[in-house]
C-alpha cells in the first residue's frame, strides 16, 4: 500500500512539474509575442511578435490625404504624398503589449481581446503649413481684417440687402489647428463648420443701429401682392417696393417723427404707370401669324386691354399698406376677351385685305373662310389695318352715307360706321376689286357665309384687318 502511495505522489509530482513548466514556458513564449486570442484592427495576433503584425496591418491601412470643406460647401484636398505622410503601428503595438500580462496568459483561453489601434503618424509640417496657406477660403480670411468687416444695407437688383461680414467667421487659427489635428488623426475629411471654426465678431454701436434699420427697411420691403397678367405674374416684391421709400438728399433713408421709413409720393402710381404701358394693348402693335403663313404687324384699333390706373393706384396702395399677401387681377377700364400681352386669343375674324380674305377661327381651329371685298383704296376709302372688335350684331339694317343707302340683312360694326356685312348687290368677291369697285370702307361678304358667321360670331370677337 505503501509503495503504491508512493508511486502515485511521484507521479503527481511529475505532472505539477509538467504543468509549471508549461504555464512558465508559455509565459516566456508570450512575453515577446501576443497574448492568445488577440485580434488587433482584425488582424489576429496570438504569438506573433510586434514587427510581424506591424508589417501586416500598415498592409491593410491606406490614407490618401485630407479634404477640407468650408461652410459654404467649398472643398481642398491635401494629398497624403504632399506632406510625406509616414505611419506604422510599432509605438501603438509596444504600448498594447505592455498592457498585456505574459504570466496571466490562461486568462486568455477564455476571453479574447479585440483592440482598435491608430499608427503613429509623421509628416512634414512645414510642408502642411505651406499647402494651408494656399487654400482659398482660408486665404481669403487672412486678408480680411475684423476691423474691416462692415455691417451695412445695399442696394442690389432683388432690392435692399443686409450685408453682415461679421457672422460665421472663420477663426484662421483654429481652422489650421483643426486641420492638423485632422492629418495626425488620418481622417479622410474635415469640416471647419462642424469643427466649430466659425463664429460672430462684436458689433459696434453703429453697427447694431444699421440692423435696427435694416428690421424697418426689410419689413417695408415685404409686400405680397402678385399681378395676374393673362399667362404672366408680376410680383410687387423688394425689387419693386425698394424704390418706393423715400429718401434724404443725401442719399440715406428719410424717416418721419416716429423714426418709420415714409412712402415715396407718387411711387406707387409709377409703378402702375409702368405696368400699364407694357400690358396696355389698346391700339398697340401686335405681332400676327396670318393665315397666308407670314407674321405681320399689326398696329392700331380699338381692340385690347387698358388698365384702370386710378382704380388700380388706390388698390396697389392700400394693399402696400396693409401688408397683403394675395393674387390680384388688375381693374380694366377696358377688358378683352383674353389679358396679357397675347389678347387676341384662339377665337377672333382674321380680314386679310391683302388677299381680300376672311377666315373665323374658334379656339385656333379655323370653323370658315370667305372672299371679301373691302374699301375702294383708288378712292382712299381703303378700310384701315387694326385690331378691332364686334361691338354690336344687328339684322335688317339700312346703311346710309353720302348719296347712298343700303339695305343689309346681317350688320357686324367693328370700328365706327366700319363693320362687317352682307353686299346682295355684288356678283364677285375677292381678287383686286377692291381697288377700284371697293366699299365706302366696310367688309362686304356674300349673303350666305355672312349668315352663317352672324350666327357664330359673340359680341366681343377681335378682329384683326391688316394689308
Amino acid at each position: 500500500m505503501k509503495t503504491v502511495l508512493k508511486h502515485l505522489a511521484i507521479i503527481l509530482c511529475i505532472i505539477l512539474v509538467s504543468l509549471m513548466g508549461t504555464y512558465i514556458g508559455l509565459a516566456i513564449y508570450y512575453h515577446n509575442a501576443f497574448a492568445y486570442g488577440t485580434w488587433i484592427n482584425n488582424v489576429y495576433c496570438t504569438g506573433r511578435s510586434i514587427e510581424e503584425v506591424n508589417a501586416d496591418l500598415v498592409q491593410d491601412f491606406t490614407y490618401d490625404g485630407l479634404t477640407v470643406f468650408d461652410k459654404e460647401g467649398n472643398s481642398y484636398e491635401i494629398p497624403a504624398e504632399d506632406i510625406d505622410y509616414r505611419f506604422d503601428f510599432v509605438k501603438a503595438l509596444e504600448i498594447y503589449q505592455k498592457q498585456q500580462n505574459p504570466w496571466m496568459w490562461i486568462e486568455s483561453l477564455y476571453r479574447g481581446d479585440s483592440r482598435k489601434l491608430q499608427p503613429v503618424v509623421s509628416y512634414d509640417r512645414q510642408a502642411l503649413d505651406g499647402i494651408i496657406e494656399q487654400i482659398p477660403f482660408l486665404a481669403v480670411e487672412r486678408v480680411s481684417a475684423d476691423a474691416g468687416r462692415r455691417v451695412a444695407i445695399v442696394k442690389t437688383n432683388h432690392g435692399y440687402e443686409l450685408l453682415n461680414e461679421r457672422t460665421d467667421v472663420l477663426d484662421v487659427d483654429e481652422a489650421e489647428r483643426v486641420i492638423a489635428e485632422a492629418v495626425e488623426q488620418s481622417q479622410s475629411e474635415v469640416s471647419l463648420q462642424a469643427e466649430g471654426c466659425y463664429h460672430d465678431l462684436e458689433l459696434t454701436a453703429p453697427m447694431q443701429e444699421t440692423l435696427r434699420l435694416w428690421e424697418k427697411v426689410d419689413r417695408f420691403q415685404q409686400c405680397g401682392v402678385v399681378y395676374l397678367m393673362g399667362n404672366e405674374q408680376v410680383p410687387v416684391d423688394a425689387s419693386v417696393v425698394c424704390d418706393w421709400i423715400a429718401l434724404a438728399d443725401d442719399g440715406s433713408f428719410a424717416l418721419d417723427e416716429n423714426g418709420e421709413l415714409q412712402l415715396r409720393e407718387g411711387a406707387v402710381r409709377e409703378f402702375i404707370d409702368a405696368l400699364a404701358d407694357t400690358y396696355d394693348t389698346v391700339g398697340a402693335a401686335r405681332q400676327f401669324r396670318a393665315t397666308r403663313g407670314e407674321i405681320v404687324t399689326v398696329e392700331g384699333g380699338t381692340y385690347g386691354n387698358r388698365i384702370d390706373r386710378e382704380a388700380e393706384t388706390a388698390y396697389l396702395t392700400d394693399a402696400f399698406l396693409q401688408r397683403r399677401q394675395e393674387l390680384h387681377e388688375p381693374v380694366y377700364s377696358q377688358k378683352a376677351c383674353a389679358q396679357g400681352r397675347d389678347d387676341i386669343g384662339g377665337t377672333y375674324i382674321e380680314v386679310d385685305m391683302g388677299e381680300q380674305m376672311l377666315y373665323y377661327y374658334v379656339d385656333g381651329v379655323q370653323m370658315l373662310s370667305s372672299p371679301v371685298v373691302t374699301g375702294n383704296t383708288s378712292r382712299k376709302m381703303g378700310t384701315p389695318s387694326g385690331v378691332n372688335y364686334v361691338y354690336l350684331k344687328q339684322k335688317n339694317r339700312i346703311l346710309r352715307g353720302p348719296g347712298y343707302a343700303s339695305h343689309v340683312n346681317f350688320w357686324m360694326p367693328v370700328k365706327g360706321n366700319i363693320g362687317i356685312h352682307d353686299a346682295a348687290w355684288r356678283g364677285k368677291f375677292g381678287g383686286s376689286i377692291y381697288q377700284t369697285n371697293g366699299s365706302h370702307g366696310c367688309i362686304n361678304m356674300p349673303g350666305d357665309v355672312m349668315e352663317r358667321l352672324y350666327d357664330s360670331v359673340e359680341v366681343g370677337t377681335p378682329v384683326v384687318m391688316f394689308y
